[in-house]
């Protein structure tokens, strides 16, 4: 999680160094419609900015009442896991072995006058 962040924070302060590069190029361009692109953009980058830091507030507290939640109630978070991952499992399995065209042979269900499964090839009686 901190890794995606830091991306994310070098990321944004990288388009934030460009725009404001792109304003200062622009700075000697006359015209009415580059002086309102200017401040169309400067509004942008600092609408951007706030955005960032209220998610990036946000992040930090769900991820520290996360935290909490896992220290006062470990047993209950691990059967929440535990149970996550049998509906996972199940979900998995029953879409990959519920149609005949199965690829492992043995896992598919007998059919009425089959026999076993000899060499990988279902032999009927």
């Amino acid at each position: 999680m901190d890794k995606n962040m830091e991306e994310i924070s070098n990321d944004m302060r990288a388009l934030t160094e460009d725009a404001r590069a792109l304003i200062a190029a622009t700075a000697d361009m006359a015209g009415e419609k580059v002086s309102k692109a200017r401040e169309r953009l400067a509004a942008a980058l600092d609408n951007c900015k706030e955005l960032y830091g209220h998610l990036r507030e946000k992040a930090v507290d769900s991820v520290k009442a996360a935290d909490q939640t896992l220290h006062e109630r470990p047993y209950q978070a691990i059967g929440f896991m535990v149970g996550a991952g049998a509906v996972i499992g199940y979900l998995i399995a029953r879409c990959c072995f519920r149609n005949e065209d199965s690829p492992v042979p043995d896992q598919r269900p007998m059919k009425a006058g089959q026999r076993a499964v000899k060499d990988g090839v279902w032999n009927s009686k």
